[in-house]
């Protein structure tokens, strides 16, 4: 399942049909839930500074209503990662889903060579993902993905620019539709901590408060690891 690539942004902060969204008829619980990405967004957004939010258009063709968010990571003011996730809500469900949702998330981050080099980044960067939902949205199945290292190098005119190395992170997932609210809002946190993990951000900006998981902090952790695959 890939993600839209678009060239424009749409405005940070704007209204839901401005990320992707189906107006008029999208119903409440698609309403509900692109509320819930918003909250969880908003939280992320009030303790650190080094992660920047916009909307981004969604995929149309995925599912009947989907909305999608994008994210930038800066470590001492200079660009180190960014991802998108998006939601995905079709009433009728999917094969392959567990339920009426699903969240497709990516990251990507610049790593050193001696990083990407290293046999264990796969397993390692799919745990910055696992754990941060076994921690935030605990309840997601049927969990997906794949690992890329990524080595650009110039040639021509860019043939005096370094080579570059990069990992990414592609994976998807189902939200409990029973806790809807609360895996949602605990995906953002997730995919905020993977980011941040892959951009070399600490795991908490000195100083801040720890986002605990769900919106209400009512349920225990450990629930994902029945559906991963």
């Amino acid at each position: 399942m890939r993600l839209a690539d678009t060239p424009v942004p749409a405005r940070a902060g704007g209204d839901a049909d401005a990320a992707g969204t189906v107006p008029g008829s999208t119903g409440l619980p698609f309403v509900t839930a692109v509320a819930a990405l918003q909250a969880g967004r908003d939280a992320v957004a009030e303790v650190r500074d080094d992660l920047a939010f916009e909307d981004w258009p969604a995929p149309k063709r995925l599912a009947p209503h989907a909305f999608a968010l994008a994210i930038t990571a800066y470590r001492d003011g200079e660009e180190a990662g960014t991802g998108k996730l998006v939601l995905l809500h079709d009433a009728a469900g999917q094969d392959g889903w567990t339920g009426t949702f699903r969240v497709v998330a990516q990251v990507h981050a610049d790593v050193e060579e001696e990083m990407a080099a290293d046999p264990l980044l796969g397993e390692v960067g799919w745990s910055w993902l696992t754990e941060a939902l076994d921690l935030h949205a605990p309840g997601y199945e049927a969990a997906s993905g794949t690992v890329t290292r990524v080595i650009t190098e110039g040639y021509g005119a860019k043939a005096d620019e370094p080579p570059s190395t990069g990992f990414e992170l592609r994976a998807s997932w189902c939200p409990a539709d029973d806790e809807i609210e609360d895996e949602l809002y605990g995906a953002v946190l997730a995919w905020s901590d993977a980011l941040a993990a892959a951009a070399g951000l600490p795991a908490q900006p000195p100083g801040t408060r720890a986002l605990g998981h769900g919106r209400r902090g009512s349920r225990g952790t450990g629930g994902g690891s029945r559906g991963r695959q």
